[in-house]
C-alpha cells in the first residue's frame, strides 16, 4: 500500500490508524534514510497507544520501553554491527507488547516470521511517500482494514 504524506498531521493519522489496530506481539519494521521520519512516526504511534512519556530515538540505548494500552518497545538498531549477536530480541517480540524497529536490516536474522514493514521515503521537506508491506496474515488483515 502506497500513501502520500503531506504534513505532520497526515503522518500522525497514519500512525494512529496503525496503533488502533495494534495487538500484543505485533512487530513493525521502520525503514528509511536518516531524517525520513522514522522517529516522528514512532512518537505518533506511541502517543496513539497512550504512552505519556516523551518518546525519543533510542539510538544509544538500542531499546526503550514505554507503557501505554500495550507495552511499547522502540528499537533503533542503527549502531549495531551486522547482527553479531542476539541481544534477547525475542523477549520483546513475544512479550505481549508492540515493537517498532528502526534500521531492522541490522538484525534481520533475529526478526519474527511475520511483521509489517513501513518504508518512509522523503519526497520534499514536508512530503513523504510511505509504503506499507505485510508479511503474514495478521498484517495483511491490517492493510485490508486501512484500505
Amino acid at each position: 500500500m502506497h500513501i502520500v504524506i503531506d504534513s505532520l498531521e497526515d503522518m500522525e493519522k497514519l500512525a494512529s490508524s496503525l496503533a488502533a489496530q495494534a495487538q500484543a506481539n505485533d512487530v513493525y519494521l521502520l525503514k528509511g534514510d536518516l531524517g525520513a521520519g522514522k522517529t516522528t512516526f514512532s512518537q505518533f504511534f506511541g502517543k496513539a497507544l497512550g504512552v505519556t512519556r516523551t518518546i525519543n530515538s533510542p539510538t544509544f540505548n538500542i531499546i526503550k520501553s514505554y507503557q501505554g494500552r500495550l507495552p511499547f518497545h522502540h528499537m533503533d538498531c542503527y549502531r549495531l554491527e551486522e547482527s553479531e549477536e542476539d541481544l534477547g530480541f525475542d523477549d520483546y517480540f513475544y512479550n505481549e507488547g508492540v515493537t517498532l524497529i528502526e534500521w531492522p536490516q541490522m538484525i534481520e536474522e533475529f526478526l519474527p516470521e511475520s511483521y509489517m514493514t513501513i518504508e518512509i521515503n522523503r519526497t520534499s521537506d514536508l512530503s513523504r511517500e510511505v509504503i506499507l508491506t505485510a508479511t503474514g496474515k495478521r498484517y495483511e488483515t491490517i492493510l485490508e482494514v486501512l484500505s
